[in-house]
């Protein structure tokens, strides 16, 4: 049973909630306030899988960080959901297009609102780890020392507004309506639920189509650059065109592995990691080097970067 679950819980929980939000939202009418509720359960079923099959037995233990990790949630898709709101605004505002594609099925719609809003969200994410200024911003989200579920939520309030512009502004351009923007919201965040979660799972060959966890996990690397992988939200292909794909199916990652190298010291309490980016950044060191299981591979694929 375990080894079946391994197998089937990423693409269940991907496809089974994404399409369970479509179907409710599009083809039985449900009001989009289903969706904050629907997720609720997708985070209550995230932690029930982490509890049966965890990745790392201690990434289950809280670190202080439960209630800090809870308010980055709250606060994070509030504003999400307030975005979603201010959509009509927008249109009203500016000169929307009438491009969308209407026609398509709604299944369709959401699919291609996603693609496009992952390589916009995908670059922003790039562009922080080169862009001194963004990477402040972006830090918040690398000082975790477990990955679970929730902390896939865990963002500056002005870095994620950066993502979702990239993400989204073409698409409200385009005339995107906006039960489109609400369920393109829901499917972000269950990927994002996904993409850290501490659910021992296998993908297979899906790591090179999907960047669930198995892939993503290396991009939290707190060795200076060795995390500077797999920044894609959704699909794995942005990584292959940027060169920035990796995968060490034998290097198991650990609570050790995790967080920022060259500030082991960041703050653990929200409004402090709210004030960080603003901060003097004089105190930081230099970052532990590569552990010898790593070293070769992630070096030939710097190499190999453009």
């Amino acid at each position: 049973m375990r080894h079946l679950f391994r197998y089937l819980y990423a693409p269940c929980f991907s496809l089974g909630l994404i399409g369970l939000a479509v179907w409710l939202v599009g083809y039985l009418h449900a009001t989009l306030w289903l969706l904050p509720l629907l997720l609720v359960v997708a985070i209550g079923l995230s932690w029930l899988a982490e509890s049966w099959l965890p990745y790392a037995v201690e990434w289950n233990q809280p670190r202080q960080d439960r209630r800090r990790d809870t308010l980055h949630a709250l606060i994070n898709e509030s504003l999400n959901a307030l975005g979603v709101l201010s959509i009509p605004l927008v249109a009203a505002l500016l000169p929307i297009g009438t491009l969308w594609p209407h026609a398509w099925p709604l299944w369709l719609q959401v699919l291609a609102a996603i693609v496009v809003a992952d390589l916009g969200i995908t670059l922003v994410h790039w562009l922080s780890h080169r862009s001194a200024l963004l990477w402040r911003l972006h830090a918040v989200h690398h000082s975790v020392r477990r990955m679970y579920g929730l902390n896939g939520l865990m963002k500056h309030p002005l870095h994620q507004a950066l993502e979702a512009l990239a993400g989204t502004a073409p698409l409200i351009l385009l005339g995107m309506p906006v039960d489109i923007a609400a369920l393109l919201a829901f499917a972000v965040a269950i990927q994002l639920l996904l993409q850290h979660s501490n659910v021992d799972m296998r993908i297979g060959f899906l790591r090179h189509l999907m960047a669930w966890a198995p892939v993503h996990r290396f991009h939290h690397l707190k060795y200076g650059t060795a995390g500077d992988v797999n920044f894609a939200l959704f699909f794995s292909v942005w990584d292959r065109l940027l060169g920035t794909a990796f995968h060490h199916p034998h290097y198991r990652i650990a609570s050790d592995d995790l967080g920022i190298g060259s500030q082991p010291d960041y703050p653990d309490e929200y409004l402090a990691q709210l004030a960080e980016p603003f901060r003097d950044t004089a105190g930081h060191q230099a970052p532990p080097p590569l552990p010898v299981g790593l070293q070769r591979s992630v070096e030939q694929m710097h190499t190999q970067m453009p």
